[in-house]
């Protein structure tokens, strides 16, 4: 994701993105793993090139709420990454195929002067204000997806430049960022770029919400744990408030 504000709505107005369907959304939602496996070879094969994941690590992708990428394909994709290692006794790194345990590697192109940003909680760190009253639903109704509906509309939100309008060099139009607000980020997604082989529809729409829950996953890699426990939690204090209730009419029975 080429920079922008935290919030898509802080120094302009900006209609808010629409709000897509997740399979994660509410109390009781659980990734797909099938979506996420989709995600991540549209991360691999696109969005590596500029944009890494310094917190995620190969590891990841096989534990329990992750992708469920299986071990010839963590193999696969280990075997065509070299990192580097603790220094030598010489003080040199020395390079190595990716073991199980490393991190991600940095961008595949290097930037004299930007550094695009690192997209292992971008999915958190970029929002939008929804604004009352919608934000006192959101309470209620547990909507949390405000950064993947903002990654899958600026995705999708690039606009050919208007005539008139002059831009920065090598800028492309980007109104989901703010109202006539340009990035250094071209179009990073097109039709047919990555092989589905699901059958699903190789479009622009489809490649955004997939990278979207992906990278929702890398920011949360634990999101279905944390509602389990979060359920647990609440029958629990649920069965103990009636436990406390019929106790305290038991003690002072005799009072009454």
């Amino acid at each position: 994701m080429a920079a922008a504000p935290a919030l898509a709505e802080d120094a302009h107005e900006t209609p808010a993105p629409p709000k897509n369907k997740w399979s994660f959304a509410g109390p009781f939602g659980k990734y797909d793993r099938a979506q996420l496996q989709r995600g991540f070879k549209v991360y691999r094969e696109v969005c590596l090139t500029c944009h890494g994941m310094a917190l995620l690590s190969y590891r990841n992708l096989s534990e329990p709420g992750g992708p469920g990428s299986r071990p010839s394909r963590r193999r696969r994709s280990r075997r065509n990454t070299r990192c580097k290692r603790a220094s030598t006794t010489r003080g040199k790194p020395i390079e190595r195929t990716a073991q199980v345990a490393d991190r991600f590697p940095p961008p595949l192109t290097k930037f004299p002067n930007v550094v695009p940003p690192d997209m292992s909680v971008i999915a958190k760190a970029r929002g939008y204000d929804r604004g009352f009253p919608k934000w006192v639903g959101d309470i209620f109704t547990q909507y949390q997806e405000h950064g993947v509906d903002y990654i899958v509309a600026m995705l999708r939100g690039y606009v050919d430049t208007p005539a008139g309008t002059t831009l920065a060099a090598r800028h492309v139009l980007q109104p989901v960022l703010s109202p006539a607000r340009a990035t250094a980020m071209p179009p990073p997604l097109t039709e047919k770029r990555v092989d589905y082989t699901d059958g699903l529809p190789t479009t622009v729409e489809q490649y955004s919400k997939d990278v979207a829950a992906f990278l929702m996953w890398a920011a949360e890699p634990h999101l279905e744990a944390r509602k389990r426990i979060g359920l647990q939690v609440m029958f629990f204090l649920l069965v103990f408030a009636g436990l406390l209730y019929f106790t305290k009419k038991k003690v002072w029975s005799s009072v009454y």
